[in-house]
């Protein structure tokens, strides 16, 4: 099985990249080469920007792929150049989107299955369901045979571990120091956090399967937490209790928008998915990697590679937690 990636070297395409080469795939990635990680053997290297229409059409349109994977599409135009590059090129075409082209709403049932509405508020998110919707529209016309895959909060060895709050807290380094952290809300909103080598699988295992042609997925695992219970597992991989505070969504983003944009836009909403549809069509699809495993993994990970975030010198966290007096549910 002939597999380009495009991207190749992020946090979900490393688990991708894992579970190619366990099915014995001759993997190529296309990316501009910035990023500094370690390459696996055999797995072979084309180098451009995909948005420099010439060298992505010479570099990975003169061949003929059996799959083709794009992990970095995010606009329309990227969308749409791919069906002109691949288009009669590869066999099977697999993108990856994101749980936020859903939106904010929660179902009656509380897990969403991907034939929920897709009313998404953020710019990533409607770009994305754009995306998709060019994708399957290809599809249809058999241009492409197209399938969708939609992660959810992925996590794993050379990434960060969220909070609530940010994409690269400083909760941790605060719980280590015995230090009181904040969570929106109650905190018992679920979320649900699954390790790239998990989210990798799916990928890698719906490919050239004839179950997913026309299909999109979730690509999550079933171990949905709360915020709270995210917290305390987290704390008990440190070894320390974790002082819960907590304050409205809208009290903490209003104090930094730019810092907190992760909790406007993603967390501070219904985080639960049903990908129980991935595992039926993709029985290799399993999750088997528990959070508290992952999260020491990750933890470990981030102190080698020496991008701990300390808490030290913040006043506008330390703010947010005095004004939790009083406050507490």
């Amino acid at each position: 099985m002939k597999v380009l990636i495009i991207g190749g070297t992020g946090l979900i395409s490393t688990g991708i990249v894992k579970h190619l080469l366990a099915r014995k795939a001759d993997v190529t990635m296309f990316n501009r080469g910035q990023r500094s990680t370690d390459i696996p053997a055999g797995v072979h290297v084309l180098h451009g920007d995909r948005n420099e229409a010439g060298a992505f059409k010479r570099e990975c349109g003169s061949q003929q792929w059996d799959v083709v994977i794009d992990m970095i599409c995010f606009t329309p135009e990227q969308a749409n150049a791919d069906i002109q590059i691949f288009s009669g090129k590869c066999r099977h075409f697999i993108f990856c989107s994101t749980v936020c082209t859903y939106g904010i709403k929660i179902p009656s049932h509380i897990f969403i299955g991907e034939t929920f509405s897709q009313e998404p508020i953020s710019g990533y998110g409607k770009n994305k369901l754009l995306c998709e919707r060019i994708f399957l529209q290809a599809h249809h016309e058999k241009q492409l045979t197209a399938t969708i895959i939609r992660p959810s909060s992925t996590y794993g060895p050379g990434g960060t571990l969220i909070d609530n709050l940010e994409f690269n807290p400083v909760a941790w380094d605060r719980i280590e120091r015995g230090l009181p952290v904040l969570c929106a809300g109650d905190g018992l909103g679920l979320w649900v956090a699954t390790h790239r080598d998990d989210v990798g699988k799916l990928f890698a295992y719906a490919a050239l399967n004839p179950r997913t042609f026309g299909q999109s997925y979730n690509a999550t695992t079933d171990m949905h937490m709360t915020w709270e219970q995210y917290y305390q597992t987290v704390a008990g991989v440190l070894g320390k209790p974790a002082d819960l505070r907590y304050l409205p969504a809208r009290q903490i983003w209003a104090r930094d928008p730019g810092r907190f944009g992760l909790l406007r836009e993603i967390t501070a909403f219904h985080g639960a998915y049903d990908s129980s549809k991935a595992r039926r069509d993709v029985p290799e699809f399993t999750c088997e990697i528990p959070f508290s495993a992952g999260a020491a993994e990750l933890l470990d990970d981030i102190r080698r590679r020496k991008t701990w975030k300390t808490s030290a010198n913040d006043p506008i966290y330390d703010q947010l937690v005095a004004a939790t007096a009083g406050t507490q549910p």
